[in-house]
């Protein structure tokens, strides 16, 4: 199983910036996908989730109104649409899947691609 992420970057604050997370090996249908998020001196955490039809989605308070997480099945492919970008979002972004829906613990998620770095300057 393989969770390529990319679309990471450098970018002004207030600017957007789109996450892609290509599964291999695993059926992004079958699963519920989710992003999470570790700055440098700071725990992983939660960012978003989604559930396998796509219907429900979750986020962190943090990033409510400005992220959107969507799925494309056919492409196999999960995005994040991080718009607004403020500096406190600098961090590596990790894609990860579970069969928990609603899932926002790390623990509870089972596969987890490389991470991406994003970083937003002020």
């Amino acid at each position: 199983v393989q969770l390529q992420a990319s679309g990471g970057g450098l970018v002004q604050a207030g600017g957007s910036l789109r996450l892609s997370c290509a599964a291999s090996g695993l059926t992004v249908s079958n699963y519920v996908m989710g992003w999470f998020r570790q700055a440098p001196g700071k725990e992983r955490e939660f960012v978003a989730a989604i559930s396998w039809s796509g219907s429900n989605t979750y986020y962190a308070d943090s990033v409510k109104g400005r992220f959107t997480i969507s799925r494309d099945n056919a492409k196999n492919t999960v995005y994040l649409q991080m718009n607004s970008l403020k500096p406190e979002d600098t961090a590596v972004y990790y894609c990860a899947a579970t069969t928990w829906n609603g899932a926002r613990g790390q623990n509870e998620y089972d596969y987890w691609g490389q991470g991406t770095q994003v970083t937003v300057s002020s």
